[in-house]
């Protein structure tokens, strides 16, 4: 038979929601069943951002349970999305895929010598039983910063991809990239870049039901959370060598009833990360209050941590990212974890005295302060107010019912407008439109702390200073 068909599957962007997992799992094991009985040439591929530190049991295993679930589907090859290339240290990051039984492909990652890490493979060739030979690929968003910071070389994927794609165009009948680069970076990537077939896409989300075609390279994703699961079906002519069908869709799971060895599987890894996380940080003689709409005790102490982390003048957070009370008692890690799950990192950024009035200004409003949104490392509800520490901000409610900022004092003193301060606050405003002061400041990350790290650090300092005050 000249025609020979490939069955292709991929998830994308699960984002540690667990909750969809044992859907995905059911759909996954009766396809390959069916596929098995037919004969049929399948593979499974992840496109990255599968693990995502807001969920305990990733943070409390360094992603490896994640990696569990991947092998219990007989996954074939994943990429990685920023959330385990940037969000997890280099040491976590290598520590984590060591007993993946797939593998990585990332073909722009390397170590800071120059050397891809031993855990990464620029392509895959699978052999297919019914003769087919299919290329795989994998490449990453290049957030060239972020990577650099936390000790590694990542390259922009189109000065190398041409290269590799040639490569591998040699070996196989079918060449696959998969993309942890959005959409409009696929859709170039399509333009540019001759002989890739089908680009199995992630990072922005986006839900194509049906794929979309460029210059003849097929593009698929399937939105978030893994509500849906991509299905891609080629056809290749041996005779002609040539690809000559291709379809694509994106398959909801919801109907799907949950798969029971995965749900077991989550509970014991659920329950092996909180052990994990039962690192006690400090004891709490009251409970630390949060508010969203004012500033609080809990939010005060996360401005002061975040000033002193960073050794700045000024530490400016929102409320928002204060999801829980810190309850009176023993706090552990993972007690900090679900109180601020965020994979958000402490930023330094300098900033005059008008820059800081502008921003305090437009913190009050309640706009800002209501503001609903996710992304950017947010994992929580609303914005809430601004609070700030080393910096008094008063305000009042003139006759248009609005708040504004009456007078802005640093230790009694007024604010100098010309004058530069260096302000401790969170990564996520220097990458929205938020504040554009703050997007365009210079600026210092700190990583790989979140800023949960930052709060262990600040309660045991306390806690270490109340005891040596008590001893005295």
């Amino acid at each position: 038979m000249s025609i020979k068909t490939l069955h292709v599957y991929s998830t994308n962007d699960l984002h540690s929601h667990f909750s969809s997992w044992p859907k995905v799992a059911s759909f996954l094991k009766n396809e390959r069943k069916f596929h098995e009985l037919q004969g049929d040439s399948v593979l499974l591929f992840d496109i990255g951002d599968h693990a995502d530190r807001v969920h305990p049991m990733t943070e409390g295993t360094g992603g490896k349970g994640n990696v569990v679930l991947l092998n219990e589907l007989n996954y074939d090859d994943v990429t990685i999305g920023n959330n385990e290339g940037i969000t997890f240290s280099k040491e976590e990051l290598d520590q984590m895929y060591q007993d993946a039984t797939f593998s990585v492909l990332v073909s722009n990652l390397y170590d800071e010598s120059g050397k891809r890490p031993d855990w990464v493979k620029p392509y895959r060739i699978h052999e297919m039983k019914n003769g087919l030979s299919v290329g795989v690929i994998g490449i990453t968003v290049p957030y060239h910063l972020f990577y650099q910071l936390l000790g590694w070389k990542i390259v922009d994927p189109l000065s190398i991809l041409q290269d590799i794609v040639n490569e591998v165009k040699e070996k196989a009948d079918i060449v696959i990239l998969l993309s942890h680069m959005g959409l409009f970076n696929d859709e170039e990537i399509a333009d540019q870049v001759e002989g890739i077939d089908l680009i199995l896409g992630a990072h922005t989300h986006h839900l194509i039901h049906q794929g979309k075609n460029v210059k003849g390279t097929l593009i698929a994703q399937s939105g978030k959370d893994c509500q849906y699961v991509g299905q891609v079906k080629i056809a290749y002519d041996s005779t002609s060598g040539e690809v000559v069908e291709k379809e694509a869709y994106s398959v909801s799971v919801e109907r799907m009833k949950p798969d029971s060895r995965t749900v077991q599987l989550i509970n014991e890894l659920e329950t092996n990360a909180a052990s994990n996380l039962g690192e006690v940080i400090t004891e709490l003689k009251e409970t630390m209050k949060i508010s969203w709409d004012q500033p609080s005790p809990f939010s005060k102490e996360l401005a002061s941590a975040l000033k002193e982390w960073c050794n700045a003048e000024i530490g400016m957070v929102n409320a928002g990212l204060l999801l829980e009370d810190l309850q009176a008692g023993e706090v552990t890690r993972l007690d900090l974890h679900r109180v601020c799950p965020h994979p958000i990192n402490p930023c330094m950024v300098k900033l005059k005295g008008r820059e800081i009035k502008e921003i305090a200004a437009q913190a009050v409003t309640s706009k800002m302060v209501n503001l609903e949104f996710k992304g950017l490392g947010f994992r929580g509800k609303v914005m809430g107010v601004m609070v700030y520490d080393g910096l008094e901000v008063e305000t009042r409610v003139l006759d248009d019912g609005l708040i504004h900022v009456k007078a802005i004092t640093r230790n009694g003193e007024p604010l100098e407008m010309d004058r530069e301060y260096t302000v401790a606050t969170v990564d996520m405003f220097t990458f929205g439109q938020f504040y554009p002061e703050i997007k365009h400041a210079q600026k210092d990350y700190y990583l790989p702390e979140m800023l949960r790290d930052v709060l262990a650090w600040h309660l045991r300092q306390e806690s270490l200073l109340n005891r040596d005050t008590n001893n005295k």
